[in-house]
Protein backbone atom coordinates (compact mmCIF):
# COMPACT_ATOMS: atom_id res chain seq x y z
CA UNK A 1 0.00 0.00 0.00
CA UNK A 2 1.18 3.52 -0.77
CA UNK A 3 2.46 5.69 2.06
CA UNK A 4 -0.20 8.39 2.59
CA UNK A 5 2.57 11.00 2.90
CA UNK A 6 4.14 10.13 -0.46
CA UNK A 7 2.76 11.01 -3.88
CA UNK A 8 0.21 8.52 -5.22
CA UNK A 9 0.91 6.34 -8.26
CA UNK A 10 -0.51 8.88 -10.66
CA UNK A 11 1.68 11.65 -9.23
CA UNK A 12 4.74 9.40 -9.56
CA UNK A 13 3.84 8.62 -13.18
CA UNK A 14 3.43 12.33 -13.88
CA UNK A 15 6.83 13.03 -12.28
CA UNK A 16 8.40 10.40 -14.54
CA UNK A 17 6.80 11.90 -17.65
CA UNK A 18 7.75 15.43 -16.66
CA UNK A 19 11.35 14.26 -16.38
CA UNK A 20 11.26 12.29 -19.65
CA UNK A 21 9.04 14.63 -21.67
CA UNK A 22 9.29 18.14 -20.19
CA UNK A 23 7.90 19.46 -23.48
CA UNK A 24 4.44 18.00 -22.68
CA UNK A 25 1.88 19.18 -20.16
CA UNK A 26 0.90 15.95 -18.39
CA UNK A 27 -1.48 17.64 -15.94
CA UNK A 28 -4.58 15.92 -17.43
CA UNK A 29 -3.20 12.64 -16.06
CA UNK A 30 -3.84 14.00 -12.59
CA UNK A 31 -7.58 13.87 -13.23
CA UNK A 32 -7.96 11.19 -15.89
CA UNK A 33 -5.47 8.78 -14.33
CA UNK A 34 -7.03 9.08 -10.90
CA UNK A 35 -10.55 8.66 -12.28
CA UNK A 36 -9.41 5.59 -14.18
CA UNK A 37 -7.84 4.06 -11.07
CA UNK A 38 -10.83 5.01 -8.95
CA UNK A 39 -13.22 3.43 -11.47
CA UNK A 40 -11.27 0.18 -11.23
CA UNK A 41 -11.41 0.18 -7.43
CA UNK A 42 -15.11 1.06 -7.40
CA UNK A 43 -15.94 -1.65 -9.93
CA UNK A 44 -14.17 -4.24 -7.76
CA UNK A 45 -16.08 -3.10 -4.66
CA UNK A 46 -19.42 -3.09 -6.49
CA UNK A 47 -18.87 -6.50 -8.12
CA UNK A 48 -18.22 -8.08 -4.72
CA UNK A 49 -21.82 -7.26 -3.76
CA UNK A 50 -23.23 -8.50 -7.07
CA UNK A 51 -21.29 -11.74 -6.64
CA UNK A 52 -22.78 -12.30 -3.20
CA UNK A 53 -26.12 -12.49 -4.96
CA UNK A 54 -24.82 -14.78 -7.71
CA UNK A 55 -24.86 -12.02 -10.32
CA UNK A 56 -22.33 -10.55 -12.69
CA UNK A 57 -22.18 -6.80 -13.17
CA UNK A 58 -24.05 -7.10 -16.47
CA UNK A 59 -26.77 -9.33 -15.03
CA UNK A 60 -27.27 -6.94 -12.14
CA UNK A 61 -27.58 -4.10 -14.65
CA UNK A 62 -30.27 -5.92 -16.68
CA UNK A 63 -32.29 -6.84 -13.60
CA UNK A 64 -32.09 -3.22 -12.40
CA UNK A 65 -33.28 -1.92 -15.78
CA UNK A 66 -36.28 -4.25 -15.61
CA UNK A 67 -37.06 -3.36 -12.00
CA UNK A 68 -36.83 0.39 -12.76
CA UNK A 69 -39.35 -0.06 -15.57
CA UNK A 70 -42.11 -0.45 -12.97
CA UNK A 71 -45.07 -2.79 -13.19
CA UNK A 72 -45.12 -5.18 -15.03
CA UNK A 73 -41.28 -5.02 -14.93
CA UNK A 74 -40.62 -5.68 -18.58
CA UNK A 75 -38.89 -4.14 -21.58
CA UNK A 76 -37.99 -5.08 -25.14
CA UNK A 77 -34.38 -6.26 -25.55
CA UNK A 78 -33.52 -3.14 -27.57
CA UNK A 79 -34.86 -0.90 -24.81
CA UNK A 80 -32.90 -2.92 -22.26
CA UNK A 81 -29.74 -2.41 -24.30
CA UNK A 82 -30.41 1.35 -24.38
CA UNK A 83 -31.06 1.46 -20.62
CA UNK A 84 -27.87 -0.47 -19.87
CA UNK A 85 -25.55 1.01 -22.52
CA UNK A 86 -24.57 -2.34 -24.08
CA UNK A 87 -24.97 -3.80 -27.54
CA UNK A 88 -27.97 -5.95 -28.37
CA UNK A 89 -25.61 -8.92 -28.87
CA UNK A 90 -24.24 -8.56 -25.34
CA UNK A 91 -27.79 -8.10 -24.09
CA UNK A 92 -28.89 -11.39 -25.66
CA UNK A 93 -26.17 -13.29 -23.78
CA UNK A 94 -27.14 -11.66 -20.49
CA UNK A 95 -30.82 -12.40 -21.02
CA UNK A 96 -30.01 -16.03 -21.91
CA UNK A 97 -28.15 -16.50 -18.61
CA UNK A 98 -30.87 -14.77 -16.58
CA UNK A 99 -33.58 -16.83 -18.28
CA UNK A 100 -31.69 -20.07 -17.57
CA UNK A 101 -31.51 -19.01 -13.91
CA UNK A 102 -35.29 -18.41 -13.84
CA UNK A 103 -34.91 -14.69 -13.13
CA UNK A 104 -36.49 -13.44 -16.37
CA UNK A 105 -38.83 -14.75 -19.04
CA UNK A 106 -39.10 -13.94 -22.74
CA UNK A 107 -42.32 -13.77 -24.70
CA UNK A 108 -43.50 -12.48 -28.05
CA UNK A 109 -44.50 -8.84 -28.17
CA UNK A 110 -48.27 -8.35 -28.41
CA UNK A 111 -47.90 -5.57 -31.02
CA UNK A 112 -45.21 -7.21 -33.14
CA UNK A 113 -45.03 -11.02 -33.23
CA UNK A 114 -41.40 -10.80 -34.41
CA UNK A 115 -40.44 -8.77 -31.33
CA UNK A 116 -39.75 -10.08 -27.86
CA UNK A 117 -40.41 -8.80 -24.37
CA UNK A 118 -38.22 -9.62 -21.38
CA UNK A 119 -39.89 -9.64 -17.97
CA UNK A 120 -38.75 -10.17 -14.39
CA UNK A 121 -40.03 -13.31 -12.73
CA UNK A 122 -41.06 -13.20 -9.08
CA UNK A 123 -37.73 -14.78 -8.03
CA UNK A 124 -35.95 -12.23 -10.24
CA UNK A 125 -37.76 -9.35 -8.58
CA UNK A 126 -37.03 -10.67 -5.09
CA UNK A 127 -33.37 -11.17 -5.95
CA UNK A 128 -32.89 -7.71 -7.46
CA UNK A 129 -34.70 -6.05 -4.56
CA UNK A 130 -32.29 -7.69 -2.10
CA UNK A 131 -29.24 -7.14 -4.31
CA UNK A 132 -30.10 -3.49 -4.95
CA UNK A 133 -30.60 -2.84 -1.23
CA UNK A 134 -27.11 -4.24 -0.58
CA UNK A 135 -25.72 -2.32 -3.55
CA UNK A 136 -27.01 1.03 -2.26
CA UNK A 137 -25.69 0.25 1.22
CA UNK A 138 -22.30 -0.44 -0.40
CA UNK A 139 -22.41 2.78 -2.43
CA UNK A 140 -23.12 4.74 0.75
CA UNK A 141 -20.13 3.03 2.40
CA UNK A 142 -17.87 3.99 -0.49
CA UNK A 143 -19.12 7.56 -0.70
CA UNK A 144 -18.79 7.99 3.07
CA UNK A 145 -15.03 8.16 2.46
CA UNK A 146 -15.78 11.76 1.43
CA UNK A 147 -17.39 14.46 3.50
CA UNK A 148 -20.95 15.41 2.47
CA UNK A 149 -19.58 18.69 1.07
CA UNK A 150 -16.91 16.86 -0.95
CA UNK A 151 -19.45 14.35 -2.26
CA UNK A 152 -21.84 17.10 -3.34
CA UNK A 153 -19.06 19.06 -5.07
CA UNK A 154 -17.78 15.94 -6.83
CA UNK A 155 -21.27 14.99 -7.96
CA UNK A 156 -21.76 18.44 -9.48
CA UNK A 157 -18.40 18.44 -11.25
CA UNK A 158 -18.88 14.95 -12.64
CA UNK A 159 -22.41 15.75 -13.82
CA UNK A 160 -21.20 18.87 -15.59
CA UNK A 161 -18.28 17.09 -17.23
CA UNK A 162 -20.39 14.10 -18.32
CA UNK A 163 -23.10 16.36 -19.77
CA UNK A 164 -20.53 18.32 -21.78
CA UNK A 165 -18.85 15.15 -22.99
CA UNK A 166 -22.10 13.41 -23.96
CA UNK A 167 -23.79 16.54 -25.39
CA UNK A 168 -21.05 18.62 -27.02
CA UNK A 169 -22.11 21.97 -28.45
CA UNK A 170 -22.32 22.16 -32.26
CA UNK A 171 -18.90 22.76 -33.85
CA UNK A 172 -19.81 26.26 -35.01
CA UNK A 173 -20.65 27.43 -31.46
CA UNK A 174 -17.22 26.69 -29.98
Amino acid sequence: MDDPQSPDRVARIQEDWRRERPDLDVSPQGVIGRLHRLAGHLTEELCLVYGRHGLSEGEFDVLCALRRAGEPYERAPGALAAHTMVTTGAMTKRIDRLEQAGLVTRRRCDDDQRGRIVALTQPGRELIDHAFTDHIRNEHRLLDLLTPTEATALQGLLATWLTRLENPPPPDSR
